[in-house]
């Protein structure tokens, strides 16, 4: 069986299961200059771009630097660049299977031994974009010395290249680029920036250069969302591989759902023009609404649901996407509640189509998200992703939020510990021991050594340390946590959760049949 490469696409054009791109992409202008070669860049930034040149919107094609010495960047070469991108999930509520040749990147240099050949795709015209992905750990920022070959750090690497462009077009300010990291931080563009600046100066270069990249280039913050899980199993590859009729040793998987949100100006927008391809690239002067959008709604969501979900004995998010009850609680937690208080102005129908998105994703059955794993930092996730929101509920309806209160109380009893050994707490489910990863797991220990659930409620509620509010001021909510508890520790989670539901009809499918 033949690898994948350029000379294969001929071949390959007449396969009904395959997106094969034209011979005349290989022609476009290098735009886009990429620091990073993982498998979120690849199966996000690098496929919206090839979609919008299938379109014939951007046509333009992506430099990446392998900025590390990990791994092994071999089979771009023998490749051409190509890769092919497996996409399955779930899309308004349709199974979805597609498989895409992407040829968005034109070639891949190595920092270590390849930087002056980065240096030289500075004197470019037609570049107008830099993305980054080099983890959080790469916007920090480190002494670096930016005539080094090459600099250490990301920041180093990205002003050095900057400046090589400032020098090699006398300062013109139409040469600026638009600066996109996709790294999981808030604020990732401005943070860049400020260390960027401050190398600079560190480095000492001139203020004319600090003007240029102050007044030219473009630092966006952004938002990325998209599971890429990257290489399937080898059962799954060799399924694939068949499917296929090639071998592809950079083929990735992705899920369905993709959201680039990008805070940017008319310009902005302008240079991204990619974002006219697919309706999950947002080029908006603010993207804080996404941000509260997955906060909320999917993050929240997860939250509030895996203490339940797990001690009601499933496993992963698709196995109670797959039960009935566990599933209607799931999406009127999110639609009913959740989506109605979420503290952030925006307009009622953008949860809804939102929450709408996320339940698709939790259906998805070729992703296995692990609800012991969603426990990580219980605490600090309930406090940061939910509490504002309850009490947000409570600004507006000044009522209990009954779905709210099923998934904090499922919490404490999932805080309730049973063994501890050295430093790790452990909660018992079906009498098989599980571990608490959670910084507050000895507190919790006390907590349940000493109270009664009901003190045991109270007191926590009241805990200003751990919600930087009393939550017992809330009228109604602790009585409701505490009957839910005592329900939980006598009946069972899952007699609990089905006893609940039935007596809680919240009508999310009326909420849905609106949108």
């Amino acid at each position: 069986m033949t690898y994948l490469s350029k000379n294969e696409l001929k071949q390959l054009s007449d396969r009904p299961n395959l997106i094969v791109p034209k011979e005349s992409v290989f022609e476009l202008p290098e735009k886009v200059l990429q620091f990073g070669t993982g498998v979120l860049l690849r199966g996000l930034p690098d496929y919206l771009i090839d979609k919008a040149n299938r379109q014939g919107i951007f046509n333009g094609r992506i430099v990446v630097v392998k900025s590390t010495d990990g791994g092994d960047a071999s089979a771009f070469d023998e490749q051409n660049s190509l890769y092919t991108l497996c996409v399955r999930g779930v899309e308004l509520g349709q199974n979805v299977a597609e498989n895409i040749v992407c040829s968005a990147i034109s070639r891949v240099l190595s920092a270590k031994s390849q930087w002056q050949s980065i240096l030289d795709c500075a004197k470019n015209p037609e570049l107008q974009i830099i993305i980054s992905n080099t983890t959080e750990v790469g916007i920090q920022l480190t002494q670096d010395d930016i005539s080094a070959t090459p600099p250490a750090s990301f920041p180093g690497k990205l002003l050095a290249f900057l400046y090589a462009r400032f020098q090699a077009f006398g300062g013109s300010k139409a040469s600026g680029l638009v600066i996109i990291p996709t790294e999981l931080i808030t604020d990732n563009g401005t943070k860049l920036e400020s260390i960027v600046v401050e190398l600079a100066h560190r480095n000492g270069l001139e203020s004319s250069f600090l003007d240029w990249l102050e007044s030219a280039n473009h630092f966006c913050n952004s938002l990325v969302d998209r599971i890429v899980p990257g290489k399937p199993d080898a059962d799954t590859y060799q399924g694939l591989t068949q499917e296929l009729g090639y071998e592809d040793k950079l083929l990735t998987m992705s899920e369905v759902f993709r959201l680039w949100a990008i805070e940017g100006n008319e310009h902005v927008k302008q240079i991204l023009s990619f974002h006219k391809a697919d309706d999950g690239v947002f080029v908006e002067p603010d993207i804080n609404l996404f941000r509260e959008l997955k906060l909320r709604l999917l993050n929240g969501t997860h939250t509030l649901s895996s203490g339940l979900a797990y001690l009601a004995g499933f496993d992963n998010v698709i196995g109670a996407m797959q039960n009935e009850t566990m599933s209607a609680y799931i999406s009127n937690l999110m639609l009913s509640e959740l989506g109605l208080a979420i503290p952030y102005p925006m307009d009622e129908k953008s949860p809804q189509r939102f929450g709408m998105q996320v339940l698709d994703r939790f259906r998805n059955p070729h992703l296995n998200h692990q609800w012991l794993s969603i426990t990580l930092n219980y605490t600090s996730k309930m406090k940061l992703r939910n509490v504002p929101t309850l009490l947000r509920y409570y600004d507006i309806f000044n009522c209990v939020p009954e779905y709210f209160s099923l998934g904090f109380a499922a919490y404490l009893c999932f805080m309730k510990s049973v063994a501890k050994e050295r430093f790790v707490y452990f909660g018992e489910r079906n009498g098989q021991l599980y571990p608490i990863q959670d910084e507050k797991a000895e507190y919790f220990y006390q907590q349940w050594q000493k109270n009664t659930p009901a003190q045991l409620v109270e007191s926590v509620l009241q805990n200003k340390t751990l919600w930087d509010t009393d939550l017992t001021l809330l009228p109604g909510f602790a009585q409701s946590v505490i009957e839910n508890v005592e329900n939980m520790l006598e009946n069972g989670v899952k007699t609990t959760l089905e006893a609940f539901f039935y007596k809680n009809t919240t009508p999310f499918i009326e909420i849905n049949a609106t949108l």
